[in-house]
């Protein structure tokens, strides 16, 4: 009886399905659709399917001939007309760049110690992204604003950039390398920054809490309109350091109307309280 042929070394590497399907990866503004279909070939070439496009410049992307082997998945990938739609159902998201040129407001992280954290995020069940900016200039301080850590891609300061299609290939690699060897039931260090969490709150819910906390902002006149875009980046960063879980933005989302609505009503209830 002739011996099965062993499995190929290098195709253990790869994540299960069950992990690669909840990991997004998303481009944001990308202006060549060359880079759109490269990305979307190292997709493939590590067995990721769930691609976003955020607010592409050519209207023709879906067609770049450089995603060879990849024509479904670009086909099948999402179109979003901002990052906050294209992560509102991710409970981690990570955006991609250098320090060369910008300081984070996030936690920074490397590399290859993002896999850990993403292994974390998944055994949870939660859904994770990795961000990637325009190839022009990279993530801007208002995309971060939509992420809980950049990931720093280790490159020499005399060329600190790389091309788009190369970052995809190189962290999608990590990940592959990375998130293999990890399976559930393994209790991998734990982070503070990231406690265990049945649900974290994802970043759809995130934007409506902060949008009930910037409406009460707002109606108790706590600051002049030229600081209301400062203070809505600002808003939305801090409450992904705080890693809120489901039940605690479901919370906050509550007491927050409740406040806004007594201001609201303060006449009314102070009538009342009058004619007791």
């Amino acid at each position: 009886m002739p011996r099965a042929r062993p499995e190929p070394h290098y195709n253990r590497l790869l994540p299960a399905e069950t992990q690669r399907e909840r990991i997004e990866i998303v481009l944001v503004r990308p202006r060549n659709p060359l880079n759109i279909g490269a990305a979307a070939r190292a997709m493939a070439n590590f067995g990721f399917s769930r691609l976003a496009v955020v607010a592409p410049y050519a209207p023709n992307w879906r067609e770049a001939r450089s995603a060879v082997g990849a024509p479904e998945l670009l086909k099948n990938a999402r179109q979003a007309a901002t990052l906050a739609e294209a992560v509102s159902g991710c409970t981690l998201v990570a955006g991609t760049g250098t320090l060369a040129h910008r300081k984070p407001d996030q936690r920074v992280v490397r590399l290859p110690e993002v896999t850990e954290l993403f292994a974390l995020e998944l055994e949870r069940g939660g859904r994770v992204a990795l961000v990637f900016g325009p190839e022009k200039h990279g993530l801007t301080r208002e995309d971060l604003s939509w992420c809980h850590l950049l990931v720093e891609i280790p490159t020499d300061p005399l060329q600190p950039s790389m091309n788009l299609g190369q970052a995809v290939a190189v962290c999608l690699y990590e990940l592959a390398r990375g998130l293999a060897p990890f399976s559930p039931g393994e209790d991998p260090a734990t982070d503070a920054t990231f406690p265990h969490a049945d649900s974290r709150a994802d970043s759809g819910a995130l934007d409506v809490l902060a949008g009930a906390i910037e409406e009460t902002m707002g109606e108790a006149g706590y600051s002049p309109a030229i600081m209301r875009d400062a203070n809505r980046l600002d808003l939305r960063l801090l409450l992904r350091r705080l890693a809120f879980t489901e039940p605690d933005a479901r919370r906050g989302l509550r007491l927050f109307r409740r406040i806004l609505w007594r201001m609201r009503h303060a006449d009314e209830i102070g009538k009342s309280s009058e004619s007791e």
